[in-house]
C-alpha cells in the first residue's frame, strides 16, 4: 500500500461537494492499496481493530449496506447493523433520539442511509462520532461517486478529459449530484441526458452540458452511466410509460455504437432491464464494468472508513 502524505479535513464525509481534489485523490489511492486486500486469501487487516462502526439504514438497500459491512469487517472493526424495520422507529422515536441512544453504546463511525436530505449533516452537528452518508434523500451519495471515479480510472488511468454521459432520472438522482461535483472537479467533461421533465432547473450552473437525446449525449463520450427510474421518488410518471421511455432514452446495443471504441458502461443499481438498460449492454463482458463497480465500491469503502478513523483527519 502507498504511502500516504496528506490527509482529509473532516472527521466526517457528507458529500463530495466540500472535497477538494487532492482529497478525492487521496481516497482513491489508498483505495488501491484497499482492493489488493480483497484479493487475499485472508482478507482482512487490523486497520480499524477496536473501533465500533454502527451501520444506520432507514432505507432500503443492498448493495451500498452489505459493501459497507463487508469493508468495516475487513478492516477488523466490530460492526452493527441497524435497520428501521422492528426498531423504536416503528413506535414513533426521532431521528436524533435513535441516534442519541445508539452512541449512548459509543461508536467511533456511523454510516447512515436516510429518505430524508441533510439527515447525516444533522447528526454531525450533533454527536462526536463520525459520521459517513450512505445517501441521504435525492441529495447525495459521496462513496457511490467515488466508486464510479475509482473505476473509470482503474480502466482509462485518469480522469481529466474523459467524456462522461449521464442518462436517466436526474431530478431524482443522489448518485448524479455526487458525480456531477467529483467529476467537475476532477475536470472530466460531463454530458447529462434525460426527458425534460426529468432534468433540474438550472442544473446547467454545476458545470455540465444538457441535451434531451440520448443518441446525442452517447455520440464520443467514453463513459455512459445509465440512471435508475426512480418511481418510488416521482409519485407518478414523468413521462408517458416505460415502454416509451426505454424506446427514447434506453441503452441498447445500438445506441451503444456512436460512443467511443473503448467507452465503458456503468450503472450504480438496481438496475431495471428493459426500462433504461438492455441486458445485451448490461451483461457485455468487454463494456459493461457494473459489477466491477461493486466490487470497488469495498475497497473505497475500506479507504474512506479508515481515512476517518481516527489520526488521518486533520480536524
Amino acid at each position: 500500500m502507498r504511502t500516504q502524505t496528506s490527509a482529509l479535513r473532516s472527521r466526517h464525509l457528507l458529500g463530495i461537494e466540500p472535497l477538494s481534489p487532492e482529497e478525492i485523490t487521496l481516497i482513491l489511492d489508498t483505495a488501491e492499496g484497499f482492493k489488493e486486500v480483497s484479493e487475499r486469501p485472508v482478507k482482512k487487516v487490523p486497520a480499524l481493530r477496536g473501533q465500533l462502526v454502527i451501520n444506520l439504514f432507514m432505507e432500503a438497500s443492498t448493495r451500498t449496506r452489505v459493501s459497507f459491512e463487508i469493508a468495516e469487517k475487513r478492516l477488523s472493526a466490530d460492526t452493527l447493523n441497524f435497520a428501521a424495520s422492528g426498531s423504536s422507529v416503528e413506535k414513533g422515536e426521532t431521528l436524533i433520539d435513535t441516534a442519541e441512544n445508539l452512541m449512548a453504546m459509543h461508536p467511533d463511525m456511523i454510516v447512515i442511509r436516510h429518505k430524508h436530505p441533510g439527515a447525516p449533516k444533522m447528526l454531525a452537528d450533533r454527536l462526536p462520532a463520525s459520521i459517513i452518508n450512505a445517501g441521504d434523500g435525492a441529495h447525495e451519495h459521496p462513496t457511490q461517486a467515488l466508486l464510479d471515479a475509482f473505476t473509470i480510472r482503474e480502466r482509462f488511468g485518469r480522469l481529466a478529459g474523459l467524456n462522461i454521459s449521464i442518462i436517466g432520472d436526474i431530478a431524482h438522482s443522489r448518485v448524479v449530484r455526487s458525480n456531477i461535483h467529483l467529476l467537475t472537479k476532477m475536470k472530466a467533461n460531463v454530458t447529462i441526458a434525460a426527458p425534460p421533465t426529468l432534468i433540474p432547473a438550472e442544473i446547467e450552473k454545476m458545470g455540465v452540458r444538457v441535451v434531451h437525446s440520448l443518441d446525442e449525449a452517447i455520440e464520443g463520450a467514453d463513459v455512459v452511466m445509465m440512471l435508475r427510474i426512480q418511481l418510488e421518488r416521482q409519485g407518478k410518471l414523468s413521462f408517458p410509460s416505460l415502454r416509451e421511455y426505454y424506446n427514447t432514452f434506453g441503452l441498447t446495443p445500438e445506441r451503444l455504437r456512436r460512443a467511443n471504441r473503448n467507452a465503458i458502461v456503468m450503472h450504480p443499481g438496481p438496475m431495471n432491464r428493459g426500462v433504461e438498460i438492455a441486458s445485451d449492454v448490461a451483461d457485455n463482458a468487454e463494456r459493461s464494468v457494473i459489477l466491477q463497480q461493486v466490487t470497488n465500491g469495498v475497497a473505497v469503502r475500506m479507504a474512506v472508513l479508515y481515512l476517518l478513523g481516527g489520526a488521518h483527519v486533520v480536524e
